[in-house]
């Protein structure tokens, strides 16, 4: 086969995903920076809300990138090989949490990622994201 059909993530469910994020953020009251990339790991869409850390910007797209690369979550990242990965990809990978592909029926159209709070709130604030959409839970 020479060819194959794929879905592509659209900005308008990019910034669906961070309006739903952008809202789990502030019902937990905890401002978050949120990124979303399509399946090669390139940027849709992004925001750093009011509050948050600056430097939580570039995580959150290791994150995303991470988990789309992966089709994982990015806290799946195994323990013993975090470094090695942080090296040999420039810190292009990451195993924090907050980083979860977006996905449907298991085929992985990208990413997202949040930082600013701690794993567990990065977490809701993904998954908020996906649900906008109708993705996969993770």
């Amino acid at each position: 086969m020479n060819t194959r059909d794929t879905k592509t993530l659209t900005h308008q469910a990019a910034l669906a995903m961070l309006k739903a994020g952008i809202e789990k953020a502030d019902e937990i009251g905890q401002p978050q920076c949120i990124v979303v990339v399509d399946a090669s790991g390139e940027t849709i869409a992004e925001v750093r809300m009011t509050g948050a850390k600056f430097l939580s910007r570039k995580s959150a797209l290791t994150k995303a990138r991470t988990a789309a690369s992966n089709r994982a979550p990015s806290g799946n990242v195994p323990d013993h090989m975090r470094p090695h990965l942080e090296l040999a990809t420039q810190l292009g990978v990451t195993g924090l949490p907050g980083g979860l592909p977006i996905a449907f029926g298991g085929d992985v159209i990208g990413g997202i990622g949040v930082g600013s709070g701690t794993g567990e709130q990065d977490l809701q604030v993904g998954r908020a994201g996906l649900a906008a959409i109708g993705a996969d839970e993770f």
